[in-house]
C-alpha cells in the first residue's frame, strides 16, 4: 500500500509563494504516478500537476495554475513537492496529493490519497 502525508499548507497573501509537500511511504514507486489536486469550498475536486514517479515525461498542469506553479520530487526522500508562486485569492482551496499506477488515467479511480492540507491566499 501506499501512504500519503501533506504538509506545507498555510495563510499567504496574494502575489506570494508557498511550498507543499507530501511524504510517501510504502512500495517501491517506479510504476507510479503522483498528483496535486484541491477543491475550494462550493467547488468539485480540481486537477492541479502530475507526473510519473521517475520523471521522464514531463509535467502536466492545469491551464489554472501553468506558470505559476512547479511539481518536483525527491527520489531519495520519497517527498512531492509542489512550489505555487504568484499565489492568487481564488487558489485557496484544501490541496490533496494523491497516486495511482502509471496505466490509469482517470484521477477519479485512483486509489491512494492524502488527507489534505488547507491554503488559504488572503490580504
Amino acid at each position: 500500500q501506499v501512504q500519503l502525508v501533506e504538509s506545507g499548507g498555510g495563510l499567504v497573501e496574494p502575489g506570494g509563494s508557498l511550498r507543499l509537500s507530501c511524504a510517501v511511504s510504502g512500495r517501491t514507486l517506479s510504476s507510479y504516478q503522483m498528483g496535486w489536486f484541491r477543491q475550494a469550498p462550493g467547488k468539485e475536486r480540481e486537477f492541479v500537476a502530475a507526473f510519473p514517479w521517475t520523471g521522464l515525461t514531463s509535467t502536466s498542469y492545469a491551464d489554472s495554475v501553468k506558470d505559476r506553479f512547479v511539481m518536483s520530487r525527491d527520489y531519495i526522500k520519497k517527498i512531492v513537492y509542489l512550489e505555487m508562486n504568484n499565489l492568487r485569492v481564488e487558489d485557496t482551496a484544501v490541496y490533496t496529493c494523491g497516486a495511482e499506477l502509471v496505466e490509469v488515467s482517470d484521477t477519479t479511480a485512483w486509489r491512494y490519497w492524502g488527507e489534505g492540507n488547507q491554503v488559504t491566499v488572503s490580504a
